[in-house]
């Protein structure tokens, strides 16, 4: 231009073109700019509501098995042994033969003593004889002395030879019961040589081998246990025994109590018995060491699964907690001795709670104080969430899974 107030056009197109890349440039700066300062999406947590119903309290104790009727087999007699007539840890009938002791010492006594009584009663067999010819005697010369055609010295001689007959019948009879009692003695213990089952039951180890010497100070040869059913002993504390027994403060309810408790065996494996258990009785005294008393339970074992000896846990509800607000254990944290729960509200905001907790049901934890029914709580995500922040709240899967 020739006065130089109006730009040339290529210097004008080219302040237009960088004024426009440059408002461009600036748009695109300021957008992307605010696009990072919201970009974090709110943390995904799962969420469960807090329940409330109706839970059974359980109480949980050791439990050890042991034989309903457990039956030491014992030697009665002192001999070896001959053989052994069982498989050990199988099942056993009564009186079925276990154990034989060498029988001949025990027949030759047997042969003996009826000897011996059979010798008694010819012995009185004579005497009676005797006794007869002296009572004939007595019989003579009781007339003939009336008469004085005998003398009475002859009527006393022949009366004190009947009594003296008589007594000599009398020592025969007691020695011929004597000789009865020997035979029947050496019948026992020839019975005694065969050692057999006293009950139905699983026989156990044998505890002496066959040639061994056996008396009745040798201890139990082996032993036979019923084990169906099976008795399992557990030991509450003395506090809850008799918390079970405030509750039902009648004999009548206590005793309906018992009879409808139903009792629960997880198995040293972690299992559950598929089997429930009745309570059978109570010890008689509460040991003073352990501050506990021994109950009894009773386990139908049609298959003799359990054993004598075994562990388990005896489980059973002690006491029913009418509306219970329940949440997942894994929604509660402890911190420096108290508990806490991360709640969301309906705005999906966070805010931790302190709550007080009750007795644990299952994977789930009563809340006895801070927690109202229908509240929201976090139970996975519960790391990544502070107070106020802002979530997006899942369905806890396992509950989720329940349903």
């Amino acid at each position: 231009m020739a006065n130089g107030l109006i730009p040339e056009p290529k210097t004008f197109v080219a302040n237009w073109a960088y004024g426009l890349a440059l408002v461009f440039v600036i748009s695109l700066t300021t957008g992307c700019t605010g696009k990072g300062s919201g970009s974090l999406p709110p943390a995904t947590v799962e969420v469960a509501q807090v329940e409330q119903r109706d839970v059974p309290i359980y109480g949980e104790w050791i439990g050890t098995l042991d034989g309903f009727v457990n039956a030491d087999v014992r030697a009665q007699v002192t001999g070896y042994l001959l053989r052994q007539g069982y498989l050990e840890g199988a099942f056993v009938k009564k009186g079925q033969l276990l154990f034989e002791i060498d029988p001949r010492p025990f027949r030759a006594a047997l042969d003996q003593a009826q000897g011996q009584l059979a010798q008694a009663k010819a012995i009185l067999a004579t005497d009676e004889a005797v006794q007869g010819r002296t009572q004939l005697d007595v019989n003579r010369y009781t007339p003939l002395a009336k008469e004085q055609a005998a003398s009475q010295q002859d009527l006393d001689n022949a009366i004190q030879n009947n009594l003296a007959a008589l007594a000599t019948i009398e020592t025969a009879k007691a020695q011929i019961k004597t000789d009865e009692a020997a035979v029947e003695t050496a019948k026992i213990n020839l019975d005694f040589t065969r050692l057999i089952a006293p009950i139905d039951g699983i026989a156990g180890q044998a505890l002496l081998q066959v040639g061994a010497l056996v008396s009745p100070a040798s201890g139990p040869v082996t032993s036979v246990s019923t084990v169906d059913p099976i008795k399992v002993y557990f030991n509450p504390s003395e506090s809850e025994y008799l918390d079970w027994n405030k509750r039902y403060p009648t004999l009548k309810s206590l005793e309906a109590a018992d009879k409808s408790l139903r009792l629960q065996l997880i198995l040293a494996d972690g299992s559950t018995y598929a089997r429930e258990g009745t309570f059978d009785f109570a010890d008689r005294q509460v040991n003073i060491g352990t501050g506990a008393i021994r109950l009894v339970g009773r386990f139908p074992n049609p298959g003799n699964i359990l054993r004598p000896g075994g562990y388990g846990r005896v489980r059973t509800a002690v006491r029913t907690q009418k509306d219970a607000l329940l949440v997942p254990q894994r929604a509660v944290s402890e911190l420096q001795g108290g508990y806490q729960v991360a709640v969301v509200d309906g705005e999906n905001k966070v805010s931790i709670r302190p709550v007080k907790v009750g007795d644990r049901v299952g994977t789930e934890w009563i809340v006895a104080e801070g927690l109202k029914q229908g509240e929201r709580v976090i139970v996975e995500g519960v790391q990544k969430v502070g107070p106020g922040m802002q979530v997006n709240p899942k369905p806890f899967a396992a509950e989720t899974k329940a349903r």
